[in-house]
């Protein structure tokens, strides 16, 4: 409506073969836009926050030089925050120092390991969400490789977009309305291929450390391809995980997006007033 284009801000989004399972965008989608930064990525290569930015930032200023609006959308807070807050040029860690980390926490659990953290970096232990392992080693991996804690590399960073360039909202509907619609696409996700896309990734035989191996849902329905769980059983833990997924992406935005005006409806037409009214200067 607006003449833009859509750029990703989903980390699995980024991967091809998962189009179905992350909910990226389908052919009729593609059509309607042009789409940048979506199933670009095999599963086998891991990108980071600092690689998506990497390649955001030309696709970003190619939209300008058209004239066109960027959209940016996606479920990937720390690829927002690259954008308008910055992404630290965190020093290489070497990897003695990342399997040191991980060893502790195996030893220490992670009750006493975030509290080994929090004497280190307390902005960081406080920030990280329970159960996030992945995110809490990094933090500790990076003040021991620097002897700086990861909040003070990234308060120093500066963002890749200028102050004034951009405006933000973000969807934050009724929580009762949006686990319902995140169990009813799960299983609209399983009727429409979500297992051939698992199967196909199972059949590769790739490091479960890789992100997309982590896309939600992946685990369950690959347990189920397994033999290990019922259909009904893998699809019912897929919609619970990602349930606790949606919650914690609605802590992220309380935390780190609390300035960010909210789309609370869930009928698109209503989201589309609601935006136009935040953003008075857009004309369709």
């Amino acid at each position: 409506m607006l003449g833009g284009e859509i750029v990703g801000a989903d980390s699995m989004q980024l991967y091809a073969g998962l189009r179905v399972l992350t909910a990226g965008p389908s052919p009729q989608d593609l059509a309607r836009a042009p789409h940048h930064l979506f199933g670009v990525a095999d599963a086998a290569d891991g990108w980071s926050t600092g690689r998506w930015l990497r390649a955001a930032l030309p696709v970003l200023d190619a939209i300008a030089a058209r004239g066109r609006h960027a959209i940016v959308v996606g479920g990937t807070g720390l690829y927002f925050r690259a954008l308008t807050v910055g992404l630290a040029e965190i020093p290489s860690v070497p990897a003695a120092v990342r399997r040191e980390a991980e060893a502790d926490f195996e030893r220490l659990g992670e009750a006493a390991f975030r509290a080994r953290l929090a004497g280190a970096d307390s902005a960081a232990a406080a920030r990280i969400a329970p159960g996030d392992r992945q995110r809490l080693v990094r933090a500790w991996e990076v003040f021991a490789a620097t002897e700086a804690g990861l909040s003070d590399w990234q308060a120093a960073s500066t963002p890749a977009l200028s102050p004034g360039t951009w405006s933000a909202v973000a969807l934050d509907p009724p929580r009762a309305a949006l686990y319902a619609r995140c169990d009813a696409r799960l299983a609209a996700m399983v009727e429409q291929g979500a297992l051939d896309e698992v199967a196909a990734l199972s059949a590769r035989n790739l490091d479960p450390a890789l992100p997309a191996m982590k896309a939600v849902g992946v685990r369950e329905l690959a347990a189920c391809l397994r033999g290990e769980s019922s259909p009904a059983d893998a699809l019912a833990a897929a919609q619970q995980e990602t349930r606790r997924y949606a919650k914690r992406q609605a802590t992220w935005m309380r935390g780190q997006m609390a300035g960010w005006p909210r789309i609370d409806a869930v009928d698109p037409d209503e989201q589309w007033r609601q935006f136009l009214a935040l953003n008075p200067g857009l004309t369709p």
